[in-house]
């Protein structure tokens, strides 16, 4: 039993790692995301690597999606080794043993891939996702019985993700012990690939190939990696062969994947095929009053929510991602969350909304080189300045939020790049999004600029 003094002792110490991780934090962040996201955390305590940190209810699932690795890098510039950082509510406090529930969960992902968070209870069923919702429950009830493979697809953001991890987590609580696995085909080409380096694949197939459940997620970017996809093959047809489950999730469906393999395709059509479509306006409003709900934002009227539902209807993603940057506002701005706020918010991001999805990339390009005062060739060269990159990224940003063409597609109209490039420009402009009050006004000025070039059009 520790005594008051050790106690003291130990708050100072950690008061102190916090003091320094504040000041990392202060040095890599706007001073205005600092002030919103990162100046309200406190210490809770720090157990068996694992810094445990206090978030209002309002930010808290903010900060745990997107600040987190920020604030893990802070703490091991601050010379603190961590395995982990947990963000918790302000009224958690520290257990008696070192053995949390949370940390147990971070155990939990690192052994599975998988993100406990993700659960059946926590997904919102409407009618664009209702059969992927079904065949995806009974597929956890019964692996290998049900539909296998289940390959289910559809835009980004609309829950794919979420049901994969679903899955996984309702049978690891009563599957009886059976292995799951959950990775992405970038997480796979990446262990593949150290196991080439390496000569010594029986790490990598015992991840992969040990599994009873196994759940890939983003299948579309398999196509051009011909060794991967060849050992992608294997391992599907080892594990269907053996009894277990797999399921599959990617942005188009199996015959839509460019150039992967025809008998890859064919394995995936054998099963279901599902497809998630984007939520109406009552499954957008619900999907809001949940996300209200699990944190805690009673303060939040029903009429902010429809006017949050009216202007985001492209993703459950961008949906949640919407409320947060309402209520963040107005807690910056000591005022209440009201419909005229939330309008003075978003639409800076989302102007025009009712012509989303009736442009063109080459619109788009055309109205990003005009705002931006640069030419739309060097936009499409392989001009690397930063200032032309950074108008590259938002506009690609753009294109895949406001157009229905794939990520090659995007990339291809943009000078001939790679599908991966499109990708991490849109996680760049995302995560920039966030943090960079100039990113949000250039992502905003964008699609103000092509929703009057597509009115005057119309």
């Amino acid at each position: 039993m520790p005594t008051d003094a050790s106690q003291t002792e130990s708050q100072s110490e950690l008061q102190t790692l916090w003091d320094a991780v504040a000041r990392e934090l202060r040095s890599d962040v706007t001073e205005v995301t600092f002030h919103i996201w990162l100046q309200p955390l406190e210490p809770a305590a720090l157990l068996g690597g694992t810094l445990f940190v206090r978030a209002p209810e309002h930010i808290r699932t903010w900060v745990e999606d997107r600040f987190r690795p920020l604030i893990a890098t802070a703490a091991q510039k601050a010379g603190s080794v961590l395995r982990a950082v947990e963000v918790v509510d302000t009224s958690w406090d520290a257990p008696a043993t070192s053995v949390t529930a949370a940390a147990a969960g971070e155990q939990h992902r690192a052994a599975t891939g998988l993100n406990p968070r993700y659960t059946f209870d926590q997904f919102v069923i409407c009618d664009g996702n209702r059969l992927a919702h079904a065949a995806a429950l009974a597929v956890a009830e019964m692996p290998a019985q049900a539909y296998n493979p289940l390959f289910v697809h559809g835009k980004p953001g609309l829950g794919k993700t979420h049901l994969l991890h679903a899955i996984g987590n309702y049978v690891q609580a009563y599957g009886d012990d059976l292995a799951v696995r959950y990775a992405t085909v970038e997480e796979f080409t990446d262990a593949f690939v150290k196991a080439m380096r390496s000569k010594d694949n029986r790490p990598f197939r015992e991840r992969f190939r040990s599994a009873d459940v196994l759940l890939i997620d983003d299948i579309q970017f398999l196509a051009e990696k011909m060794r991967t996809e060849e050992e992608f093959f294997h391992t599907f047809n080892s594990l269907y062969e053996s009894g277990s489950q797999l399921v599959i999730a990617s942005d188009r469906k199996p015959r839509d994947l460019g150039i992967l393999e025809a008998r890859l395709q064919e394995r995936f059509e054998h099963g279901l095929v599902a497809e998630l479509e984007p939520p109406d306006f009552d499954a957008r409003m619900a999907i809001l009053r949940k996300r209200a709900r699990i944190d805690s934002l009673a303060g939040v009227a029903d009429d902010t929510l429809a006017e949050v539902a009216r202007y985001v209807n492209a993703s459950v993603r961008s949906l949640e991602g919407a409320l947060i940057r309402v209520v963040a506002y107005a807690s910056l701005r000591g005022e209440s969350a009201t419909p005229g706020l939330a309008r003075q918010v978003l639409e800076r991001l989302y102007p025009g909304s009712e012509t989303d999805g009736a442009c063109t990339i080459e619109q788009i390009q055309e109205a990003a080189a005009d705002l931006f005062e640069i030419s739309r060739a060097q936009l499409l060269a392989r001009d690397r300045t930063p200032r032309v990159a950074f108008v590259r990224q938002i506009a690609m940003y753009v294109a895949r939020e406001l157009t229905d063409e794939t990520l090659p597609a995007i990339g291809r109209d943009f000078g001939g790049r790679n599908h991966t490039t499109v990708l991490h420009a849109h996680r760049r402009v995302v995560a920039d999004m966030s943090r960079d009050p100039h990113t949000f006004e250039a992502v905003g000025a964008l699609r103000a600029r092509v929703g009057e070039r597509s009115a005057d059009r119309a």
